[in-house]
Formats: C-alpha cells, structure tokens, sequence
C-alpha cells in the first residue's frame, strides 16, 4: 500500500452522504438494462405506389389523361385490403392516395373526354373559308 500524507488507517473515517438515487455504481460498472426492440410491420409497397401516383396525378395528370389518377384509386384499394388486419403498415398512404385519386379523376376524365371529342369534331367538321 502506498503511503498518503494525512491517512491514519487507525481514525475512523467520515460516513459518506445517503444518495437519494441510492449507492453509485463502481466506477466503469454500468448495469445491463433489458433491450426491448419492437419492430414495426414492413411498409404495403401498393400503398406507397397509390400515394406516389396520386401526387403524380395532382402535379401532372392533365399531362398523361388521368391514367396516374386511375392507378392510385385501383392500388389505394388494394393497399386498404393489405394494411386492413394490421399485418403491413401504411394505411395513411392508402388513404392519401384514395383521396387524391378520386379528388383529380373526374376532372381528368372529363378534360381527356373534351380533348377527344373536340379534336374529333374539329377534324370533321369543315371550317368555312371567307370568300373575298
């Protein structure tokens, strides 16, 4: 044992305070806490698909007659069926994707149907030309 200026092994030494949290630990001792690791359920790829097409739709369905419109309401279903007992997540994807879907594909529709058919008219029908 080395020799510490002012140790008398002999005189009893002073009580170390009470610790509300109790004693401390040895120095480096850390008790093991249990890991508990939950693990979420993988992700409906349709639901993600049905949300990715519906923002598709939003920004650019005009562009493409409505068919990303379409696809995100037929996945938006099929994302519900699979996220229904719990077994996948992303229900809220497939709702988003239902309601963006179903909010742009009657205005798609009826914006390709009036592109179709004026341009079908306009061909067969004959503009007059003035006469001078």
């Amino acid at each position: 044992m080395s020799y510490q200026p002012g140790y008398d092994p002999t005189r009893p030494q002073p009580p170390v305070p009470a610790s509300p949290a109790g004693p401390y630990p040895a120095f480096g001792y850390h008790p093991a806490l249990p890991q508990v690791v939950v693990q979420a359920p993988p992700s409906s790829g349709t639901a993600t698909a049905s949300m990715v097409l519906g923002i598709l739709g939003v920004l650019g369905g005009w562009c493409l007659f409505g068919l990303p419109c379409i696809l995100a309401v037929i996945l938006g279903h099929v994302g519900l069926h699979e996220t229904r007992h719990g077994t996948k997540s992303g229900r809220g994807m497939a709702v988003t994707g239902l309601i963006l879907g179903y909010l742009f594909v009657g205005p798609m529709i009826a914006l390709t149907v009036l592109v179709f058919f004026g341009g079908v008219i306009g061909a067969a029908t004959p503009t007059p030309t003035p006469t001078p």
